[in-house]
């Protein structure tokens, strides 16, 4: 059983290819002269997570070839859609933008379409797209397992005990673990946190004993010999981690596949010479192979895609993928637990 979160940003690239005319009413010299003032970056989610580690990254290399402060602003809340919100409810003139956790992003839109305050599709204008990254099955050392299969085994012989934090309730942290759970027949208890940041402090710290994590987020705890990795949730092997299985490997289950992408996106209507030259720049810097190093230390690994990248039919596809059985099923149980 296969599930690729990244394809699901298909929706919000397909709109932008049939959007309706600018609604900014942006003069041309303001546009030419752009950015003639600080532009804010806002990062829905607490320090410490991917979002965080990629936003200020490129917050940093925006501020050097744009000759303008980039500022990072991390407004956290809601499974990311406080700040997601702030953003498409903001002046479409290219000065506030989103770092986005794209594959959540695109789960919300599906999964929690009647509960948040802002439409994908039409509130938002994509930049590009960054990166992608894996996510690798964490516990806390207190745990007594080293590999996956001892996981399984302890989880079985402990229905209920075995705790699983996630960065919220529809994130892909939540969802693979709760895909390997569904598939293996697990009881684990989830317990959902405000971002990356909170939940890692309290899974070394030991509040919590199990995460399916961004690598981005974990990667300094596992070096640190603070969190234990069992399995990284790629298809294949990766180089930060490169003597961690995979999830089928370490456990036989079949087509594995679970990454999450990151990119940047404005508020609808913002003109369009802006959002080609903030996707130009963008490009450019993700071309650096010291850029590129830099993100694939921090788990990183460069997709650059623009809005132009995508045709309609993928992103049909994508859309549809994130309708698939597995994510009804998973969606109902989330529902259910957290009622």
């Amino acid at each position: 059983m296969r599930l690729n979160l990244t394809k699901g940003f298909g929706l919000l690239l397909c709109a932008s290819l049939v959007s309706s005319p600018l609604l900014a009413q942006t003069s041309s010299a303001a546009i030419k002269s752009y950015p003639d003032k600080p532009i804010k970056l806002v990062i829905p989610y607490p320090p410490g997570g991917a979002t965080d580690v990629i936003g200020r990254i490129m917050a940093q290399e925006l501020s050097k070839t744009l000759n303008q402060q980039v500022i990072p602003d991390n407004r956290a809340g809601d499974i990311g859609n406080i700040g997601a919100d702030m953003v498409a409810k903001s002046t479409p003139d290219g000065y506030t933008l989103l770092m986005g956790a794209l594959s959540l992003h695109a789960i919300n839109a599906n999964l929690d379409k009647d509960k948040i305050k802002y439409n994908l599709e039409k509130d938002f204008a994509p930049v590009d797209v960054v990166g992608v990254v894996s996510l690798v099955f964490v516990v806390n050392p207190s745990v007594p397992v080293k590999n996956m299969k001892e996981f399984i085994a302890y989880a079985k012989a402990n229905p209920g005990k075995l705790t699983f934090a996630s960065s919220g309730a529809g994130a892909p942290q939540r969802l693979a673990m709760e895909m390997f759970r569904f598939q293996l027949g697990l009881d684990l208890l989830h317990v959902p946190y405000k971002g990356s940041g909170p939940a890692m402090t309290d899974l070394v710290g030991g509040q919590m004993l199990a995460m399916s994590e961004t690598v981005p987020a974990a990667l300094q705890f596992i070096q640190a010999g603070q969190l234990r990795p069992l399995a990284v949730t790629t298809a294949k092997r990766i180089s930060q981690l490169p003597d961690v299985p995979t999830v089928t490997e370490a456990t036989g289950l079949p087509n594995f596949d679970v990454v999450s992408m990151f990119g940047i996106l404005a508020p609808a209507g913002t003109p369009k010479p802006i959002i080609d030259k903030l996707s130009t720049d963008i490009k450019l810097i993700l071309q650096r192979p010291d850029l590129q190093e830099r993100m694939l230390a921090a788990g990183v690994y460069v997709n650059y895609l623009s809005p132009a990248s995508e045709s309609p039919a993928n992103s049909v596809c994508g859309a549809k993928l994130l309708r698939t059985p597995i994510l009804r099923r998973t969606n109902r149980s989330i529902d259910a637990k957290c009622a």
